[in-house]
This record gives C-alpha cells, structure tokens and sequence, in this order.
C-alpha cells in the first residue's frame, strides 16, 4: 500500500498529479518538491499554452479531449473557499495548413480526430478563402480547423490553480531542489532536498520538466529529454484578421491572436536546437529569417509587423520520438516518469495526472490507458511516430 508518494517538480503535471493523489486518495502523503515557485523559468509559465485534438496518434487525441474537458470545468474541480479560477480558455481552434505534398497525411489524421470525438473540420482552398478571407492559399491543398475544443488559455493560471487546490486537499509543497535519492534493493527509499530535509517515499514522481534528466541520472538512468530553448514573439500588426484562429503553417511557423496582438513562433532546425541554451536570450536572427517572410507570405497583412516583445521558455525535448515518457522504468520500480512532452505537457497535464495517479494507487490504468508511453518502447527502439509535431 502506497502511503508517501513524492514528486519532484511542481509544474503542470507535477501538480495536477498531486491534485489528483489526493483527490482519489486523501490518505496518502504527498509532497511537492518546486526548485522554483515563482514559477518564473517554468515551461508552464513561458509556453504559449494552447490545445489541441490534432494530432495523428489516438492516445494524444485522446489525452487532449480529457484536456479540454478539464479547462471547461476547471471553475468547479479547482474550487478552493468559494473562489473558483479561470485560466481565460478561449476556443479560438486550431488550423493546419497543408501543400499538396501534406495533404494525405491531413487527411488520414482528420479521419482519425473524428472518429475519436475530436470537432474537426477539413476545408479546401474555396472553403478557407471563404472562412478566413485574409489567408493566402495559393499554395495549399485543404485546411483542418478545430470548430470547437482547440485553443489557448493562461498556462501561468493552471499551474497556480492546480498548485492552490492541491494544497488546500493536503499535499506539501517545498521550496527547494533535489540533491540526491537514495536507492536500496531497485527502489527509491529517500529524496533528499537543498534545504536539509530528507523525505521517505514509497513512490517518487519525476515531474522535473526541463530539468528531469538531472533527476534521472540520480538514479543511473539516462533519459533521452533535453531542453530545448524555444522563443516566442508578440507583434503587432495593422492587419485586421476576423476570426483568427491558432495557425499552423505548412513550414511550421504558428501564429495566433493575443488580445489586439498576436504571438508568433517555430522551432528552430534540427541543426541549429543545441540543448541547456540560455533563457534570457531571444534567437532574433530565426524571427527575421524565418517567421517574418513566413508570415508576409501566409498573411500579406502581415508584412508590417512590429516585435512588441520577446521571450523564451523550454520544451523538455524527447529526442527519441517527441512524445512522453510515462511510467516506471525497470531500473527503479516505485521510481515513475512523467517527461519529454516536447510542447504537448500542459494540455497533456491532466491526462497524465489522472493516470499517474491511478497507477500509484490502484497499479493500474483505469480511465485511459497510457501505457504505450511507458519506457518499454524507449528501451527496444521503437518510437511512437506523431505526424503533427509543433
């Protein structure tokens, strides 16, 4: 029986685990171990935070439903005193583009969106002119929009909202960082803190983001995740986009609205995304080279562009697959993973709470199977492939 559980790491899925533990579970201990609770360098806090249905494998489809299941009804699951938290959920949708080249593939993945649940719809060049009368399709097959379900929302907002409910059901959160576990027989027996605690532990949750590799190789286990610094532009611009939804361009290159504003982005190529980069630097030089003649060319409204301001944040990139690690690995059997989301983790977050939480307690999966993540196809080398990698 499974009585102290601690995770290290308290962003999105390191809280929405400890909600969840002691939401099915008010009896088990739960501490939070949080090297930062400003949350100020967190993928949490700096992401662009969105959801999505579109994705080209059933499981993420899946774990991004009960995502946006959650965020509807967050008021009411995150209550605390009376005070029910708003992340600001706009349902804005998702549109991805496709080129001739692309558009079997968008279409393959709209079938299985929608046999799955997902509100899809898949719209050809007439129909997206019609729709989004700002959009330059002259080089594009079809569109796939998110009619209902996709979008953005305050990222900063979930995390302090699932950090407070889990908090006010009894879990501990400790402002520290982890120095060391200690392991006898296969099992993780003590997690020790820079604060001079130590925490006994039936079960240890490595929640540590960006910074779980560190956390791995305490217990002789080289995970492949690695950060992987992304930045993320505001611009203004004097082009009126009625309508405007998150948009993902063929190359890669996303844009969506912000207020009277919009964020913009891509990732940077696979010859040029070194890992541990600084986060108080911007990459400018991918702005002006890429996104900008990216965008004019999408949107000719946006040939004027003004940057506004610039940030960037970390992806916990898995450099295997780009999908996440869930689950333990046969190294270290109390010892469970929750890493490398590559982007997807905070629409990923509830999902991966709910399930690890379910594990823990009961050994097993109940509401959604995620064992396909688990560490077994890391291990033999068969990844999981996702078409619709952002």
């Amino acid at each position: 029986m499974v009585s102290k559980v601690v995770i290290v790491g308290g962003g999105v899925i390191g809280s929405s685990t400890a909600y969840f533990l002691r939401l099915m579970d008010p009896g088990v201990q739960v501490t939070v171990i949080e090297r930062d609770p400003t949350y100020a360098r967190s993928s949490s806090a700096l992401s662009a935070a969105s959801i999505r249905q579109q994705f080209s494998t059933p499981l993420s489809v899946r774990m991004s439903l009960f995502g946006i299941e959650f965020l509807r009804s967050i008021g009411e699951r995150l209550e605390v005193n009376g005070e029910r938290p708003s992340v600001d959920l706009h349902e804005g949708g998702y549109l991805f583009l496709a080129t001739p080249p692309g558009l079997s593939t968008l279409q393959e993945n709209h079938a299985l969106q929608c046999e799955l649940g997902a509100d899809i719809t898949l719209l050809d060049p007439a129909s997206l002119r019609a729709r989004f009368p700002w959009l330059n399709t002259k080089d594009l097959a079809a569109g796939a929009f998110g009619e209902t379900g996709e979008g953005w929302f305050d990222g900063y907002g979930l995390v302090q909202a699932l950090r407070r409910k889990a908090q006010a059901l009894g879990a501990r959160y400790v402002a520290a960082e982890v120095t060391d576990i200690e392991c006898q027989g296969g099992q993780a027996k003590r997690v020790l803190a820079s604060n001079g605690e130590a925490f006994a532990c039936d079960v240890v949750v490595n929640a540590a983001g960006a910074w779980s590799r560190r956390i791995a190789a305490m217990l002789d286990i080289d995970i492949p995740v690695y950060a992987r610094r992304r930045s993320i532009f505001n611009v203004s611009s004097p082009a009126v986009l009625e309508g405007c939804p998150l948009l993902i361009d063929p190359s890669g290159v996303y844009f969506r609205p912000e207020g009277r504003t919009f964020i913009c982005g891509t990732s940077p190529s696979a010859d040029n995304d070194p890992d541990d980069l600084p986060l108080d630097e911007v990459d400018h030089a991918l702005f002006d080279d890429v996104i900008w003649p990216t965008l004019a060319h999408r949107v000719p409204g946006f040939e004027a562009l003004r940057v506004e301001r610039c940030w960037s944040g970390y992806y916990e990139y898995n450099v295997f697959d780009q999908n996440a690690i869930i689950g333990a690995h046969p190294h270290i059997e109390n010892c469970l993973f929750a890493n490398g989301f590559s982007g997807h983790g905070l629409q990923q977050g509830p999902a991966t709470g709910r399930g690890l939480s379910e594990l823990i307690l009961h050994g097993k999966y109940i509401t959604l199977d995620l064992s396909s993540l688990d560490w077994a196809r890391v291990l033999t080398g068969r990844p999981i492939i996702e078409k619709n990698v952002v």
